[in-house]
């Protein structure tokens, strides 16, 4: 009798202590978790520890502490090489707006002289190439900026009906100029959003920017009660993929080749700072861009 409860003792300590352990272990699970999706999520340099759990569990987190280690170092190499990198894009498209301006100037003042006819010719195609190339840099020097210093800018309350309006009234003489006169309509509700102006400017000037650029004529923007913002035109040019990587850096398609590739990813990364989503289809040749700002 004496010896089955002293086996009963023995097996309910056994009972006891594997449970314990079992918690213990449990714990220290849950505590590598944590910790394992704490050091992924912040900028820390704290290590993950566990409060027992045995010597497997406390050599997996000793693993996992090594490997994060070097996913910050990595990590931080990236962050660095990314500042360098913006940094060195914006002084260099800098330091190449004021020699191209100064070209410009003189081939104006070129122009202005008499000359043979095949020489104004010649001088015709610099000046062209030249204001491209002032163009480009200017929209590149803009974008590392705008990478580089979060260019969303404050916000404050926008009227987005009246901002709309005001983009596409300062954009209309260069889209009638390309033959194309947009179908406008913009509810009567007062869409009102707490916004950057002058980036939201930005954002409508690149969107119509890009019409010009894919537009086969036509296009229709619609500003619904809910805040929806639709540019519509038709884009036969265009195929189902490319109309997938237009906000990708430095993207363009054979019709645009005198384009960077940044306007639609600029006006991405303006978008998103501003908590707003951006996307395109394509659907039977027609270019749809939704733009849309939650209240």
């Amino acid at each position: 009798m004496r010896f089955l409860i002293g086996l009963c003792i023995l097996l309910s300590a056994a009972v006891i202590i594997s449970a314990a352990e079992i918690y213990m272990m449990r714990k220290s699970a849950k505590e590598i978790a944590d910790g394992f999706e704490e050091k992924l999520t912040a900028d820390t340099n704290t290590l993950i520890t566990v409060s027992g759990g045995g010597k497997e569990l406390r050599r997996l987190a000793g693993s996992i502490n090594r490997q994060l280690q070097i996913l910050r170092k990595e990590h931080h190499r990236y962050r660095q090489g990314d500042r360098e990198l913006k940094t060195a894009v914006t002084n260099i498209s800098h330091d190449l707006r004021t020699p191209l301006t100064a070209i410009c100037g003189y081939l104006d003042v070129m122009k202005h002289r008499e000359k043979p006819p095949e020489i104004a010719e010649y001088l015709d195609i610099i000046e062209e190439r030249a204001i491209l190339m002032k163009r480009l840099t200017e929209e590149l020097f803009q974008y590392s900026v705008i990478l580089s210093e979060g260019g969303a800018g404050e916000p404050e309350e926008v009227f987005v009906n009246q901002a709309l309006a005001e983009s596409i009234g300062g954009y209309y003489a260069v889209l009638t100029g390309h033959g194309i006169v947009p179908q406008v309509e913009i509810t009567e509700n007062k869409v009102i959003r707490n916004l950057n102006k002058a980036s939201l400017s930005r954002v409508f000037s690149n969107l119509l920017d890009n019409a010009v650029k894919y537009s086969d004529g036509d296009l229709k923007i619609t500003l619904s009660g809910d805040g929806e913002i639709i540019f519509a035109n038709t884009a036969k040019a265009l195929s189902f993929i490319e109309a997938e990587r237009l906000f990708d850096r430095f993207y363009t398609v054979e019709t645009a080749r005198k384009s960077t590739g940044l306007g639609l990813s600029i006006a991405k990364t303006l978008v998103e700072e501003m908590g707003g989503t951006i996307s395109a289809e394509y659907k039977e040749t027609i270019l749809c861009i939704r733009l849309l700002f939650p209240e």
